[in-house]
């Protein structure tokens, strides 16, 4: 390849540098990270983030997409690190780190230099001048919902203006040692705002020469085809390439090509794997990968994949539940029917025949019923699947990636590439967020092929729309339901029928399934039930994990039918729920007492902020400018379920401190500083501060197993285990006297620096997972419980939708560090905005990147977010704390879709609300019509019939850990 150069001269952070680059390819954010300023981010790579923002000749850019060849010799360029560094940092650095607007991080760097120019040209902003800023300069954040970046600003303007000291912005340790609850800063926070932290792509650049770097190949021509042929001779020719590997080059170098897979429901008709690293006989989906070619650097590797062409035989394309489905339609894997798992759930009359709480509900007084859709919604995480693998000098093959489970990604690897679980070691990078996608543990297996198939290093980096198709998404679901009252307001009876989209592969479907069959109708005291979940596989994107995990899905079903129910009663939505709220001596869907009963002291909290709210609306509504307000009930699990463990270490080190050995996986959520928070808590006796911990996270050679990040799981069972771990080292350091040895008397006496804590969730009696022929049962100890108020403004000219106000009042136990949770509620809040209004990926083209998918603009996102943490401990819980982010994305879509309606009278069925949907239903009033509702989907079979068929053909009970593995896995449970 002819590559011709240049030499240029750039004044970069007040220095004059001097580099060559090439003009014919070189972005600016490309010569900038050559120069070691890997402050610099590159998230999109197409403009639309703006993680990789840099000031030029005093305008904030995003040096992504601009050319070198566009920017003028001599140009001043500032960069993070010319903003400030460890030593030295600018008051945003500070506030930054002392607001809570740290979370993953990855944003960081491009928000504080585009804010340092702000606050350059006015120094004295408002808020509204701030975000108006970050809009214009398109600065997104996926984590924090923007609050705490704007009160970052804030408080470091007050610093620049001399209205207040540096000190008056950073959290002092308190003199009482009491840390728990605190805002005690991120122990990861200084390496983010100082641009240090080194993610996936800062790890490839520094990779020691000899490493191969990856380009995946994805055909892209087609969801659903038979592979005939692939072709790899040109790119094979390709300069730089080292080799191409398929499916074939795997399989000799010893792998089976397949990832491990289980069944977790005795319902399960998934009989083989699903899912391949490499297709070599079908194309089951759009972002499917056939090859991997690696070369001496980027560059060719992408240049050559290229050149990698498929042979197909079209096959039909399911691209929904509904098309999967059909009579007629063919199976998406051979060894299953489409719909390969079903969770029934009866209560009341339902357990002694399904039919009758038809029969209820058809001679109820009161009955309402509709039919709902909830998007595939993408997690838009800034970073995408970027990672590195290779042997290391013992013979172990080391993957540094972004895993939510470091011990559960070698589980789901698998036999795949033909090494032994006991020769992986699982790194954590510094990770740009997930949400949930990076359970899965694909990724993982493309750059183990490569080191398999050619013994040298393998970094691999996606571009963000290759990370777009080949990640997964969360399951779209259509749901048909009615719910049944007494005329004076009290529900009497509900049914529910919810067919889940899990894409092109099984795994985990057969899970997901089981949060509709608890979640619906949460937290209402419904008598008597029906319900069924199906799950079913197309030819989309597979559905994974992402927060709150099934229970939108059920949520976007109930919650509109008890408003839909208020306003056919003629009862306000607010006193409708008040009076069916679960309440001591009520049971859930699953005929089980709810573990905690805060719904009435939540409602009472709230009350007066919905009249408020109600009250400003009706005198701030406007024929232009409609507003509404819109209340929906939430909650999520606390745990993975009844057999739930995780493991801690804690040690004593000869410096005197204590080092902290865990998996609490830090993915911006907070495992750092949560960490940080119950061995503080727990070790408080011996009065040490944040100062003297010492975190070790996330490498399966160094922290025994504390589990995956999910389930809101990690502070219940982590603080649990610290407990256990820390009574062991207090016990063991204490001497007769009540004082503690240090760690020279520790050794002296042969006494043991170091313990191991345990805690699983079988101390919890009663637990219990659901029935598979009722769905009966209690999976969890604990809970966590939103009540959410979306104030909403729809303008009638557009049908444009915005969120005004948000209020959460919320029951996450005791709060273990209240920037940590703000920022959790806060960014979850964001999350549930986007995915009512904006966010999806259906249209493989026009869906794959952040902005195109709808990712939420600081100016989508409103900036008065009130969370309201209820002052209620948890038995169980570690120091009365119980879980915290996934309930704060269960249901505030529903909020705001109840306001939309409030506001206008557009009911949205299907999500999301874009302006033309609502605009239609405007129209369809003005013109004295209803406006347009889906009729009721046909899910697989009458609800009914499928009830009365499960009763014919009962299984059994598999017991609370049941697992069943596939293939030639392993037994062993992956997480």
């Amino acid at each position: 390849m002819d590559v011709k150069l240049k030499k240029m001269v750039l004044v970069i952070n007040g220095v004059e540098r001097i580099f060559m680059c090439d003009p014919q390819r070189d972005k600016l954010s490309d010569v900038l990270r050559r120069l070691g300023l890997t402050g610099v981010k590159v998230g999109c790579g197409t403009g639309v983030c703006g993680s990789c923002s840099v000031i030029l000749n005093g305008k904030v850019i995003r040096s992504c997409t601009k050319k070198i060849s566009a920017v003028e010799e001599y140009s001043e360029i500032t960069t993070i690190e010319g903003i400030g560094n460890p030593q030295h940092l600018h008051p945003l650095q500070v506030a930054w780190m002392n607001c809570g607007a740290v979370q993953c991080g990855f944003c960081v760097p491009g928000f504080i230099v585009s804010a340092s120019q702000l606050l350059k040209e006015n120094p004295d902003p408002t808020r509204e001048e701030v975000r108006a800023w970050f809009q214009k300069t398109r600065n997104i954040c996926r984590c924090t919902g923007y609050k705490q970046i704007v009160d970052a600003v804030m408080a470091a303007a007050k610093v620049i203006r001399g209205e207040c000291s540096i000190e008056d912005i950073q959290f002092k340790n308190p003199a009482d040692g009491e840390f728990y609850g605190k805002p005690v800063v991120r122990p990861t926070a200084l390496a983010k705002v100082t641009g240090l932290a080194d993610y996936g792509d800062d790890q490839a650049m520094k990779m020691p020469d000899g490493t191969l770097y990856g380009a995946i190949v994805q055909p892209r021509v087609a969801h659903h085809a038979k592979i005939l042929a692939i072709h790899t001779e040109e790119a094979e020719k390709m300069p730089g390439v080292y080799k191409v590997i398929t499916a074939k080059e795997l399989i000799a170098a010893g792998g089976t090509n397949i990832m491990a897979e289980g069944q977790f429901h005795e319902r399960s008709t998934v009989m083989t794997p699903s899912r391949k690293i490499f297709q070599d006989e079908k194309l089951h989906r759009y972002g499917d990968v056939v090859a991997l070619v690696l070369a001496d650097n980027q560059l060719d590797a992408r240049e050559a994949a290229k050149k990698v062409t498929v042979d197909i035989e079209p096959l039909p394309e399911y691209l929904t539940y509904l098309d999967a489905v059909l009579p007629d339609s063919i199976r998406v894997h051979e060894d299953t029917p489409n719909i390969f798992c079903q969770q029934p759930v009866l209560k009341g009359v339902g357990l002694e025949d399904a039919g009758k709480v038809q029969e209820m509900i058809d001679d109820a007084p009161v009955v309402v019923e509709g039919s709902f859709f909830s998007s595939r919604e993408p997690h838009l995480s800034i970073e995408g699947c970027v990672l590195q693998a290779y042997w290391d000098e013992d013979g172990v093959m080391n993957i540094q990636c972004k895993s939510q489970g470091t011990y559960s990604s070698i589980g789901r690897i698998g036999n795949s590439v033909g090494v032994p679980k006991d020769k992986f070691r699982i790194i954590m990078n510094p990770t740009g967020a997930s949400f949930g996608w990076s359970t899965n543990a694909g990724d993982l297996c493309l750059a183990a092929a490569g080191v398999v198939c050619t013994g040298r290093p393998v970094s691999l980096s996606m571009t963000y729309e290759e990370h777009q198709h080949f990640s997964g998404k969360r399951c779209p679901a259509y749901s048909n339901g009615r719910l049944a009252c007494t005329k004076d307001g009290k529900i009497i009876a509900a049914e529910f029928d919810y067919g889940m989209d899990h894409g092109a592969y099984s795994w985990g479907g057969d899970d997901v399934m089981t949060k509709p069959a608890r979640f619906a109708f949460w937290p209402y005291n419904v008598p008597n039930v029906a319900g069924l979940v199906r799950i079913a596989n197309t030819n989309h994107a597979f559905g994974t994990a992402y927060r709150s995990y099934g229970s939108p899905q059920a949520y976007t079903l109930s919650e509109p039918l008890m408003d839909m129910m208020a306003e056919k009663l003629g009862m306000d939505p607010f006193e409708f729920r008040y009076k069916n709220i679960a309440r001591p001596g009520d049971t859930n869907i699953n005929s089980y007492p709810f573990r905690q009963y805060p719904m009435e002291k939540m409602m009472d909290t709230m009350r007066p902020i919905y009249e408020e709210a109600v009250k400003r609306a009706k005198a701030e509504d406007t024929p232009e400018k409609r507003r509404g307000v819109g209340i929906a009930w939430g909650g999520f699990n606390v745990t993975e379920g009844a057999t739930d463990s995780a493991e801690v270490a804690l040690e004593l080190a000869p410096n005197g401190k204590i080092i902290k050995y865990d998996t609490w996986h830090e993915l911006g959520q907070g495992g750092d500083v949560g960490s940080l928070m119950v061995t503080l808590e727990a070790l408080k006796e011996l009065k040490i501060t944040p100062e003297d911990v010492q975190l070790i996270q996330n490498d399966t050679g160094k922290c025994p197993d504390t589990g995956m990040a999910g389930a809101s799981r990690s502070l219940y069972m982590d603080g649990n285990a610290t407990k256990i771990a820390a009574k062991k080292l207090l016990d063991a350091m204490r001497k007769s006297d009540g004082t503690f040895r240090t760690y020279e008397e520790m050794k002296a006496e042969g006494i043991e620096t170091k313990y191991l804590g345990r805690y699983e969730t079988t101390t919890t009696p009663g637990l219990s997972r659901l029935d598979p022929n009722t769905g009966i049962g209690d999976p969890t100890p604990a809970y966590t419980y939103c009540l959410n108020l979306a104030e909403v403004e729809v303008d009638t000219k557009t049908g444009k939708a915005t969120v005004l106000r948000f209020t959460c009042v919320d029951m996450v136990g005791k709060v273990g560090n209240i920037d940590a949770v703000n920022g959790q509620a806060y960014g979850g809040i964001s999350h549930s905005i986007g995915f009512a209004l904006t966010e999806d990926y259906q249209d493989v083209k026009k869906h794959n990147n952040m902005a195109g998918a709808g990712v939420p603009t600081i100016m989508d996102t409103p900036d008065e977010i009130n969370v309201i943490h209820m002052p209620i401990t948890i038995e169980d819980g570690p120091f009365g704390s119980s879980g915290a982010s996934e309930a704060f994305q269960a249901s505030g879509h529903c909020a705001v879709l109840n306001g939309i309606y409030h506001a206008c009278g557009v009911r949205i069925h299907e999500i999301p609300a874009l302006p033309a949907k609502i605009k239609a239903g405007l129209e369809a009033i003005a013109a004295g019509k209803e406006p347009e509702v889906p009729k009721k989907y046909f899910l697989g079979s009458d609800l009914y019939e499928e009830l009365e068929n499960i009763k014919e053909n009962p299984v059994q009970f598999g017991g609370n850990d049941f697992f069943t593995p596939l293939g030639d896995a392993d037994a062993e449970r992956f997480f």
